[in-house]
């Protein structure tokens, strides 16, 4: 294998010579066989990398900082990079130590090289361009890194977002179809008062529509960034005017709304907007979870269970029992929730551990929001295509637990007293009839009475008026 010779402070180091990175990255590669998730697996992240740095470099070009012909080579290296190419050179492990450093070093090298072959130079030649001297002017990657973080975050709530749009219609659609369907609505898992179907999934459809909402709030938070502090957050070796001009060309690329933080030393050491989306994530595993336990009960059975519905069929459920069919799309959301909730634990952790004026904990950080992200996008949109659209409503079964329900004396307090309805309850139960029968063997009511107020369709609307 051809080789080329880098060096760094612990000495020379051979490099394959076809490969964009060089020696930190290979440094990197030996020092942090953690995960076996490479930076190159989070696209987003490596795009916005590339967009800070050729943001960087239209910023030095235009102040004098960094000539034309190396500036221009590393904007169309970078815009190379931005449109998906050399992604299997970002090889360096997610997790890893030195606050994110290697994968900075990974980018400067990557790009560094890529713009010296534009150029017409040898990989490697670094005398011409140099990944730390002109790739990463005016940078460190204390503000490089948290940057691409929040930038690589903004796109994947996005997506998010349209994932869990997508299972909300269709949550909606449901509650349409269901609205004349009456049912026994349950409190602790005992029966309560009269509801249609479709009341209980619009609250699915409502639920997911304020989360939404919730992680476009979480989402502006991110668009404060910490660029041009450099190391700490006192802009040291940055040119005068670098940090406005650098914002601005980043804004322009990405199309954001970005501002720069207005205490740039905070802003380095600061994790909260992290923390922040993180307990938001949290929030929509916790409800997406309860909405998918509810599915479970609600299709349990066959016979042995509630069986309102009917959760359409994947998958074979059993390798001995013939004929079972299980709830997977459901339980596998669930498993996605749990796993969420345990990276938001993680989350929390490493941005407490920060010390002083930097974190240095932010690629688990970054690890495990980018994990949440992709599992729940992956779950809603699962959810909605293999489960929620193809969901039958038991009509039959709704109308016999609502007409055999002891829920239906709540609505004879008005009109016999708390404590007589309480005797019917009790004696409904005991001698297995319904409330009605046993409201018309005592006398209490007559039957046009009973029609009237036991009406479930019209008990299911409730007597509040808006």
């Amino acid at each position: 294998m051809r080789t080329r010779r880098e060096h760094d402070l612990l000495g020379d180091k051979d490099i394959p010579a076809n490969v964009y990175w060089g020696v930190h990255t290979a440094r990197a590669v030996e020092n942090f066989p953690i995960t076996g998730v490479t930076i190159g697996q989070y696209p987003d992240l490596v795009a916005a990398l590339a967009t800070i740095k050729q943001a960087a470099a239209l910023a030095n070009k235009s102040l004098g900082a960094l000539d034309a012909v190396r500036a221009d080579a590393i904007v169309k290296a970078c815009a190379d990079i931005r449109g998906g190419a050399l992604i299997d050179q970002f090889v360096v492990d997610v997790i890893q130590g030195g606050a994110g450093t290697s994968s900075n070093m990974n980018a400067n090298e990557v790009i560094a090289n890529r713009a010296l072959e534009l150029m017409g130079k040898e990989k490697g030649d670094y005398k011409t361009l140099h990944p730390n001297e002109h790739v990463n002017l005016c940078q460190s990657t204390n503000d490089v890194y948290p940057t691409a973080i929040k930038l690589a975050l903004i796109r994947q709530i996005a997506s998010l977002c349209d994932a869990m749009e997508i299972l909300r219609a269709a949550f909606g659609a449901k509650a349409v179809e269901f609205d004349n369907l009456v049912k026994i609505g349950r409190t602790q898992l005992q029966d309560a008062v009269p509801m249609t179907l479709g009341q209980e999934f619009r609250t699915y459809e409502i639920m997911l529509g304020e989360d939404i909402e919730r992680l476009r709030e979480a989402s502006t938070l991110l668009h404060e960034i910490n660029l041009g502090a450099t190391a700490i957050g006192t802009g040291i070796n940055a040119v005068p005017g670098y940090t406005n001009a650098v914002r601005a060309h980043l804004a322009a690329l990405t199309g954001l709304p970005l501002k720069t933080a207005h205490d740039l030393v905070e802003a380095t050491q600061d994790a909260g907007a992290f923390v922040q989306l993180s307990g938001v994530l949290k929030r929509v595993a916790v409800k997406l979870s309860k909405i998918c336990n509810d599915l479970r009960l609600l299709s349990s059975g066959p016979r042995g269970g509630l069986g309102e519905i009917e959760l359409p069929p994947v998958q074979a459920g059993s390798s001995i029992m013939p004929g079972k069919v299980n709830p997977v799309i459901p339980e596998v959301v669930n498993q996605v929730a749990f796993a969420v909730i345990g990276q938001d634990v993680t989350v929390s952790f490493a941005a407490e551990a920060g010390q002083l004026q930097l974190n240095a904990f932010e690629p688990i950080i970054a690890h495990s929001l980018f994990r949440s992200l992709t599992q729940m996008r992956q779950a809603c949109l699962v959810l909605a295509d293999k489960c929620v659209v193809g969901i039958r409503a038991n009509e039959t079964r709704l109308r016999e637990i609502v007409e055999n329900s002891l829920a239906l004396v709540t609505a004879l307090n008005p009109k016999i007293g708390y404590a007589r309805a309480t005797e019917v309850a009790l004696a409904a139960h005991r001698e297995h009839k319904t409330v009605r029968q046993v409201v018309t063997e005592m006398g209490l009511m007559s039957s046009s009475e009973l029609d009237a107020i036991l009406n479930p369709e019209e008990l299911a609307k409730g007597r509040q008026k808006m």
